[in-house]
């Protein structure tokens, strides 16, 4: 499989060549144009199950990715013919598009809701629990886990920026892209007490701590939103 990431930072789709039999998954809604002889399959966007009760399992793991994960209940995958085909995707939100090339020796890589684009090889997502935590740092209850052999595309509201945090980092709880799992993590208030907390507009913090990498964006999307919504009154 061939890639390659066009019109960016700001407003990036992501072209896939794919070979014969070569497939990619991405979610729902994300693509932009496909080649005839493609085959476009849908499925739940719970990971392989089989069997009644593991379907059944896969709809509630489905429904809870959508709920708690900002995610689609379902996934596209696209499937190249004999002759191969291309494949464009886009993201919802403008910014650009991060590649990750993952293999099975590395460190699991957990990422925001919604960051998700696209995967291909053998790779597997799933939901992690973030505690009660990820629900007071306006990020949900779980975060994406993935790990595995493959590509692994993310897109971002505003640039990436990658950090290496040994030690001990700070980050508004709005603009975290993905990180590595060897990072703990815990939510706090900004330093100056309940005044800087109710009135810094700076709100909850996630400071981080061990060794690893830190991906982060440059535009905080609820900030957005926050900006936009006197006008929609």
């Amino acid at each position: 499989m061939q890639h390659a990431v066009e019109y960016g930072p700001s407003f990036a789709w992501l072209r896939v060549q794919l070979g014969p039999g070569e497939s990619i998954e991405a979610e729902a809604g994300a693509m932009v144009t496909m080649t005839p002889g493609i085959e476009m399959t849908t499925a739940l966007n719970a990971g392989n199950k089989s069997g009644f009760f593991g379907k059944v399992m896969a709809f509630f793991v489905a429904l809870m990715r959508k709920v708690f994960g900002g995610e689609t209940m379902f996934v596209n995958t696209f499937t190249a013919p004999g002759q191969g085909g291309e494949v464009v995707l886009a993201p919802g939100l403008s910014g650009p598009i991060w590649h990750k090339r993952m293999t099975s020796g590395d460190r699991s890589l957990l990422v925001q809701a919604g960051s998700y684009l696209a995967s291909s090889g053998q790779l597997e997502t799933k939901m992690r629990w973030a505690g009660l935590r990820g629900l007071f740092g306006g990020e949900g209850l779980f975060f994406l886990e993935s790990s595995g052999q493959g590509d692994l595309f993310i897109n971002s509201y505003g640039g990436i920026h990658e950090i290496d945090v040994d030690g001990t980092y700070i980050v508004d709880t709005g603009h975290i892209v993905a990180f590595d799992s060897s990072l703990d993590f815990k939510i706090k208030g900004v330093s100056g007490g309940l005044k800087s907390l109710l009135f810094s507009g700076e709100g909850l913090v996630c400071e981080f701590s061990g060794r690893g990498k830190l991906y982060i964006q440059s535009r905080n999307l609820g900030a957005l939103v926050g900006w936009i919504s006197p006008f929609l009154r």
